[in-house]
């Protein structure tokens, strides 16, 4: 046979181990014009190929640790990431979330609500913002308002969350005190868009919405809804009964907050359509306002201060005002729970004549309502700050559009307000008879707070009670142990560490 036909073995078969290559000769397709020879090698095993095992188990080892790490190292950042950006306190929110919100959604309103929908989704899954550990351990920051202990002096003003769409996400956020609202009687859609114009430059804004509201109703579902839940985790069941329940104190939080140290108001006004010249017709918005929330409120405010609704503030005169506070009271004192709600007023910021806050001082007291809000936005246009900035032309622009402004340049003017209604109030109840400090129609009934609570916009003052001064020994012994509850002992560390308190002045 022709060598050139025939593949021979060099060696046989069995002769060789299982590990050792077979050497045969073949012949290749030719690729060229002459022939040639090659060798290819034919085995089942190499050592060339397959690593050792000792190889193998590094590498494996390896690739472990590897993953380990990697996954540790995800898992942490996860968890960090987690509680960072979860803290209200994170720089990310005003750096980053802000900016971002206003790139995204030019319009203020369509900010606002994607601002709410997505607070309520990330709160439905734990990821909302939240304050973060306990700071005021000292207590330094808690304040006493209608017979609660506050954690803070902090509370969120009425607009932020108007259909009760997220208050437990912003009690979360760490304020003290939530206002729901403004909500009217029936709904109502408010004033055409666009109605929210922001002024960067001064961190303010001119809104017109107009008291926009999906109605008493609506609102009060939500409520209830919100109660029966907190029932039912408390393992009150989730009917009627148990909503009284806790309504009614048993689950040992404010009915309003669900929490404690902490309170919800519930804004309440009347319709645009109800004539402000048929004060019987107004009463009944009210009344029928708080017949619906009041009993899942802890405070209720009513709106007579509103820039937006046409001849609202015109019921700041003292005798409407106390015709419709007096009815709000007496709806209040009547709902079905074990402890009313407190009911205040929000009053405006420009009605500052000496007649006028007399006035509303006049109404408030007679009316026996609980305390003062001061106060709603502002038709006024105060000066950009620092002194001697420039606006842009669109800021100019927007300020010029109808509406309430708000912005810290209005502080000033507020708190000292806020002084004038607190001197004559206090003058009002050291005036007043002996013989009419029980009679609950003549003075509120709440306890004076010496310090006022701040809003985002406004001071709320609480209205004092008619009190006389200690007679006998007892009395001015329990009021000097009581009174030195509050204070510090006077230490030298104690005095060091007040020096190192920073200081906010109030302006005069």
């Amino acid at each position: 046979m022709p060598i050139a036909s025939r593949t021979w073995q060099c060696l046989t078969r069995q002769a060789l181990p299982p590990h050792v290559r077979q050497l045969q000769w073949h012949r290749p397709k030719p690729r060229h014009n002459f022939g040639s020879y090659q060798l290819r090698f034919q085995s089942t095993t190499s050592t060339s190929t397959i690593p050792s095992t000792a190889s193998r188990d590094v590498r494996s080892l390896f690739t472990r640790l590897k993953n380990l790490f990697l996954g540790t190292t995800i898992g942490f950042s996860l968890i960090l990431g987690y509680y960072y950006v979860t803290d209200t306190r994170a720089s990310i929110h005003e750096w980053l979330v802000i900016p971002c919100l206003r790139h995204f959604y030019p319009d203020a309103e369509d900010a606002h609500d994607f601002g709410n929908r997505a607070l309520k989704a990330l709160y439905s899954f734990g990821f909302h913002p939240r304050e973060r550990g306990y700071n005021d351990a000292k207590g330094d920051l808690a304040v006493e308002v209608f017979g609660h202990t506050l954690q803070n002096p902090i509370g969120t003003s009425g607009g932020i969350d108007k259909h009760c769409d997220i208050p437990d996400a912003l009690l979360a956020a760490g304020a003290a005190i939530v206002e729901i609202g403004g909500v009217t009687a029936e709904p109502q859609h408010g004033n055409e868009k666009p109605r929210v114009w922001r002024i960067p430059s001064q961190n303010a804004l001119v809104n017109r919405y107009g008291l926009n509201s999906e109605g008493a109703d609506h609102v009060a579902m939500r409520l209830r809804q919100r109660v029966r839940e907190f029932a039912y985790h408390m393992g009150f069941g989730i009917n009627e009964e148990a909503e009284q329940r806790v309504l009614d104190g048993e689950a040992g939080v404010p009915p309003g907050s669900l929490q404690e140290g902490k309170l919800v108001a519930v804004q309440v006004a009347k319709n645009k359509w109800t004539s402000e010249s048929d004060i019987e017709a107004t009463k009944r918005d009210y009344v029928y306002c708080v017949d619906s929330l009041a009993k899942y409120a802890d405070i209720v405010v009513v709106n007579v201060s509103s820039p937006n609704t046409p001849g609202l503030r015109g019921l700041q005169k003292t005798e409407p005002l106390t015709d419709i506070l007096t009815a709000v009271v007496g709806a209040a004192r009547k709902v079905k729970r074990k402890t009313p709600p407190a009911v205040m007023v929000k009053i405006s910021p420009d009605e500052d004549g000496e007649d006028d806050v007399r006035g509303i001082c006049d109404a408030v007291w007679d009316s026996g309502v609980d305390g003062l809000i001061v106060g709603n936005t502002t038709k006024r246009r105060p000066d950009p700050v620092p002194s001697g900035y420039i606006l842009s032309q669109q800021e100019q622009r927007l300020l010029l559009e109808q509406g309430g402004y708000s912005g810290p340049q209005t502080f000033g003017r507020t708190v000292a307000l806020v002084k004038r209604y607190r001197k004559i109030l206090d003058d009002r109840s050291y005036s007043v008879p002996r013989d009419m400090e029980s009679s609950p129609s003549s003075a509120p009934s709440v306890k004076e707070a010496e310090t006022p609570t701040f809003s985002t916009i406004g001071t709320a003052v609480q209205a004092p009670e008619v009190t006389q001064p200690p007679t006998t020994d007892k009395e001015i012994e329990e009021t000097v142990k009581r009174d030195a509850q509050h204070l510090k002992p006077d230490t030298p560390e104690a005095d060091a560490e007040s020096k190192n308190q920073s200081l906010f002045r109030i302006p005069e």
